[in-house]
């Protein structure tokens, strides 16, 4: 079975650098169209299932934005 991860965005920290963004490697991240509580896009994830676990987006965020979690078997994507 495939492994599944849960991202998990702090959307009123992001600053909407980009950054997770380019170095996603599976281009699965965008910025979304709402803004946050300090006037920026923040970053969200576009096609979820697709999400390999890598972390890249995780270790180049400097605000510490993004968490990632591995799903269990029968938990909700």
């Amino acid at each position: 079975m495939k492994r599944q991860f849960r991202l998990s965005f702090n959307k009123d920290k992001c600053k909407g650098c980009e950054l997770c963004i380019s170095f996603c490697p599976k281009k699965i991240l965008a910025l979304d169209e709402t803004v946050n509580a300090k006037g920026y896009r923040p970053a969200g994830i576009v096609n979820p299932e697709e999400c390999i676990g890598c972390q890249s987006c995780a270790m180049m965020c400097p605000d510490l934005c993004i968490t990632i979690y591995q799903l269990e078997e029968g938990d909700i994507a």
